[in-house]
């Protein structure tokens, strides 16, 4: 959060007034097996689940965090194109014209709400060393960090694949502090009200960073399916956004 002159605090009240807003009006879930999380900083690797699981980890959260935000959504000249494309670009052509204008509506919302949240700027270029260094930074001083990496790519019901070069921090923190990170998968049900965490996976210097990426991403992406399917029957809130009454059931 920003902290400072008047104008900065005044920006801070600004961005919490809307944080308390949604709160107020936005259901909340259960955080279950919280102990699975480690003492020391983790990443915690969950499902999307379209908005849900920013929104939710964003006022509940039980320790504290940083989210990856994608880049685009926190600059308003670049949230139009990349919001209308990743949310409704599936829409049904006769109101794809309202959410185009919907994308331009949100953009100065966009761009301020998630600057000012305790977010870490996602980009898939060169930039994306700096995403790296301040994870690491944020992961050093006691910060959980939060990604949500997954892709339009179908893995099966319950979990899309995921774009796996985030297991590369690990090797960033490993040579910057000598510490082996875990990596914690979190499963988000919306439609139930419960957010599970499974058991962590750790990093492991002995392996190549190759392997480790497709060893690390297939494990949470197993655990996620186990944590879903462990669960009463419901509906999978998915990372695409596609009509509710599609929406996959977890068994």
């Amino acid at each position: 959060m920003r902290h400072g002159n008047k104008e900065e605090r005044k920006v801070k009240k600004g961005f919490l007034l809307i944080k308390k807003t949604i709160e107020f009006f936005y259901f909340k879930s259960e955080f279950i097996d919280v102990e699975n999380i480690p003492d020391e900083a983790s990443l915690i690797i969950g499902n999307h689940a379209q908005l849900h699981s920013p929104i939710t980890t964003e006022l509940h959260f039980p320790k504290k965090r940083y989210t990856w935000c994608i880049g685009q959504m926190m600059n308003k000249k670049e949230v139009p194109e990349y919001a209308y494309k990743d949310f409704w670009s599936l829409k049904p052509k006769w109101c794809r014209w309202f959410y185009k204008l919907l994308a331009h509506i949100i953009a100065p919302i966009s761009e301020y709400v998630f600057t000012n949240a305790d977010t870490i700027g996602v980009f898939h270029d060169s930039r994306l060393f700096t995403t790296f260094k301040q994870t690491v930074q944020k992961l050093n001083e006691g910060y959980n960090v939060i990604i949500f990496p997954e892709c339009p790519t179908l893995h099966n019901e319950i979990i899309n694949e995921f774009l796996d070069k985030f297991v590369d921090v690990a090797v960033l923190y490993y040579k910057r502090y000598g510490k082996c990170v875990n990596f914690v998968p979190m499963y988000n049900a919306p439609k139930i009200k419960k957010v599970i965490f499974g058991k962590p996976i750790q990093y492991n210097p002995n392996i190549d960073i190759n392997e480790q990426r497709t060893m690390v991403c297939n494990y949470l992406k197993e655990e996620i399916t186990r944590i879903a399917k462990s669960l009463p029957v419901h509906k999978v809130v998915p990372y695409n956004n596609i009509k509710k009454r599609n929406y996959p059931m977890s068994k």
